[in-house]
């Protein structure tokens, strides 16, 4: 099995951090000031309390002066100690709405434990914080760890998958939006980037032979070649379970992320082109 097709069940199962409106619920109650303050709160909180200029460069994609809006003000909002509590406590409130019944969840996080325990660290920064974090007693927030783990580690290994393309962050969402046929005005909002920052992208994109009208064959060739490093540098977990537990991963997630992407709402906007109710099978 690829590493994408796990990484979409273990995606789906994280991304009830951010978008959910239990999610919101918590951050609003600490007192952030809008939704963004919350989410780089809550992403960043691993870290401890991290300048913009750290998180930005984490985080990758965002346009700066989005990450200086919430940091370091959520630090004054609440401890990075807070927010994590907070994320977890949004987490199990999600989980119990779109799952209802949590339970049955044990072997599927007994799984992603093990898998999450042997993900690399090394040059991994968000991975590395997660995976430093103590697990939950329960299985679906433990579960929800693992992948949470996961997914950081595999995408800092996406972001030096792109800094290796020489893709600076905006130009490599860019190109990304080109290649899955994107709204480009809604990615590029949905980043905080302005006009001139796009346009700046896509001319040097352009420059580079990697855009025109669409992406160009080289440009093709750049995306495939970025996904290609990014599943190869996310197989170390899986090759360590093996292909049979790794399976049973598969088989017991799937149903779970299905049913989120069904219920999640934020699963049907976000600006990554995350479809687990068309891509997993039924």
């Amino acid at each position: 099995m690829r590493p994408r097709d796990l990484w979409l069940r273990f995606e789906t199962y994280h991304d009830v951090t951010y978008f959910t409106p239990e999610s919101r619920a918590v951050t609003d109650a600490l007192g952030c000031r809008g939704g963004w303050m919350g989410y780089f709160g809550m992403r960043a909180a691993p870290l401890g309390a991290a300048s913009p200029e750290v998180v930005t460069s984490a985080c990758f994609g965002f346009a700066p002066w989005m990450v200086h809006r919430a940091l370091p003000d959520a630090w004054e909002v609440a401890s990075p100690r807070r927010f994590l509590a907070a994320r977890l406590e949004g987490v199990d409130a999600a989980l119990r709405r779109i799952l209802g019944d949590v339970s049955g969840l044990a072997e599927a996080a007994e799984l992603a434990v093990e898998a999450a325990s042997r993900a690399s660290t090394a040059g991994r920064v968000l991975g590395a914080a997660n995976a430093a974090l103590p697990l939950p007693p329960q299985p679906h927030l433990a579960l929800w760890q693992a992948c949470t783990t996961l997914r950081e580690s595999r995408g800092d290994g996406h972001l030096a998958a792109l800094v290796a393309a020489d893709l600076e962050p905006c130009e490599a969402l860019v190109l990304f939006g080109a290649d899955k046929g994107l709204e480009p005005a809604y990615l590029r909002s949905a980043r905080g980037w302005s006009e001139d920052e796009w346009a700046a992208a896509e001319a040097a994109l352009r420059d580079r032979g990697l855009l025109a009208d669409g992406l160009t064959a080289a440009g093709r060739e750049l995306r495939a070649e970025v996904e290609r490093r990014t599943d190869e540098a996310a197989a170390r977990p899986w090759t360590a379970l093996g292909p049979e537990r790794t399976a049973r991963f598969a088989e017991l997630m799937t149903p779970v992320a299905r049913l989120v992407g069904e219920r999640n709402e934020a699963m049907r906007t976000n600006p990554m082109a995350i479809d687990p109710v068309r891509e997993l099978p039924a």
